[in-house]
């Protein structure tokens, strides 16, 4: 076997082991939210692992900023946990949700003498995965 025809076989035990191992639970990513991480994970720890109808009525009565792309996000999840799977909103729950860090917007503050002080305004990618209930 030529070193083209090993290459081009591994490519394809890459492409299968990568679609054998791929998670099928339906998600939802929105990314580059602007809102720092930290304050968009204490949020999430007040919603993970409840269902999909206990997560958003929790969203809606809480007074955060993250709140909202939030509640966006998981509808999304939802919809496409219907429209893929056929799966219905009452039988999920929120089995993974998290905050990673987007990319910094720097700014800066000018202040006395000719100096400046950074702004950092954080982005974040938030994900949600959605689990079916074992009855």
């Amino acid at each position: 076997m030529s070193g083209e025809d090993r290459k081009a076989k591994r490519i394809r035990e890459k492409a299968k082991a990568r679609s054998a191992a791929k998670d099928t639970r339906p998600s939802a990513t929105a990314r580059y939210i602007r809102i720092s991480p930290s304050k968009a994970r204490v949020v999430m720890s007040a919603v993970r692992g409840k269902s999909v109808p206990e997560a958003i009525a929790i969203l809606e009565n809480t007074p955060k900023a993250a709140c909202a792309p939030l509640v966006k996000l998981i509808n999304s999840a939802a919809a496409n946990a219907e429209n893929g799977s056929g799966l219905a909103k009452d039988e999920l729950f929120v089995a993974e949700i998290r905050a990673d860090a987007g990319p910094i917007y720097k700014r800066y503050q000018p202040v006395s003498k000719g100096r400046a002080h950074s702004i950092m305004k954080r982005t974040s990618h938030l994900t949600v995965v959605l689990g079916k209930k074992e009855a």
